[in-house]
């Protein structure tokens, strides 16, 4: 995230078109099924020999795949203390602190809480001077928030214990996302998103400093099909939480309305038995200390 001013799809009443994309897409789900798959490995490498683990949380949102996260590092490791520190400059925050009052497991964990946008707690963190270090590092789907990202990846790996891992959940290279942003980034790059990035850049600035990282793909498709009748509110509403408007079809010229539907038709999608298959695929990127 970006200076507080600016939204993030977690902000005000960007959350409820949050809420209805993620009950349509299965995009928490996917990450779900994938992080279950793929941390409990990163897990015991991380916390070989470790008496303690510290985690961090940016841009966590509700707190839904940061909880999930956690409760997997407590399953893989039920004998080590975990402290967990949280990253988010939204109200949702508060909805991060009532899940964690609903789970069990989870009250266990000390949390520190800081509202503020990630570049506010690098601030902060740099002023102090006094950095604390962390075994493992989340950054999901919050990378396309903040100003700098070279300098937000350097900051964030810098702040790594040794064997640490940071964790970047984005949209993936050649995605749906990445094509509809892309092309119409003149059109859509405009609001809380002035940069969009995919998995692309991310990984393009880890190879320009040499630093060495692994990627794992999260599968994901899901059904645009209504998107193209203009009488769907369904489809109204996603078309307004993927190009980041709240009114799809008063914001864009129909020239500009006729070109984005038919790039998800044409390039974003794939069409099966009548429907509309949007490509969501994501990438989980582990970036080594």
């Amino acid at each position: 995230m970006a200076e507080e001013a600016k939204t993030t799809c977690y902000d005000g009443g960007c959350v409820k078109s949050f809420q209805f994309y993620l009950q349509h897409s299965g995009e928490h789900q996917a990450i779900f099924q994938s992080l279950h798959n793929i941390l409990p490995g990163e897990f015991k490498r991380i916390g070989l020999d470790k008496s303690s683990l510290d985690v961090l949380g940016v841009g966590s949102g509700g707190g839904e795949v940061d909880a999930q996260i956690l409760t997997v590092l407590q399953s893989t490791l039920p004998a080590v203390p975990i402290t967990a520190d949280i990253v988010e400059g939204s109200s949702q925050l508060t909805d991060f602190k009532a899940l964690v009052a609903k789970i069990t497991n989870l009250q266990k964990i000390p949390f520190a809480w800081h509202l503020m946008s990630s570049e506010n707690y690098e601030k902060q963190v740099k002023a102090k001077g006094d950095m604390k270090k962390f075994d493992f590092i989340q950054m999901v789907q919050m990378i396309y928030y903040v100003d700098n990202l070279a300098g937000t990846i350097t900051f964030y790996r810098s702040l790594l214990k040794n064997n640490g891992r940071l964790m970047i959940i984005v949209e993936a290279a050649h995605s749906g996302w990445d094509i509809l942003w892309k092309t119409y980034k003149k059109e859509l790059a405009v609001d809380a998103i002035t940069e969009y990035r995919s998995s692309a850049e991310v990984i393009a600035y880890l190879k320009s400093e040499g630093l060495k990282y692994e990627e794992h793909a999260i599968p994901n498709t899901f059904d645009i099909t209504e998107c193209f009748d203009p009488s769907s509110k369904t489809g109204e509403h996603l078309l307004d939480f993927m190009t980041a408007k709240n009114h799809f079809y008063q914001s864009f010229t129909p020239e500009i309305r006729a070109g984005i539907l038919d790039l998800l038709r044409s390039k974003c999608s794939t069409e099966k038995d009548g429907k509309v298959i949007f490509n969501s695929n994501l990438s989980c990127i582990f970036v080594h200390a």
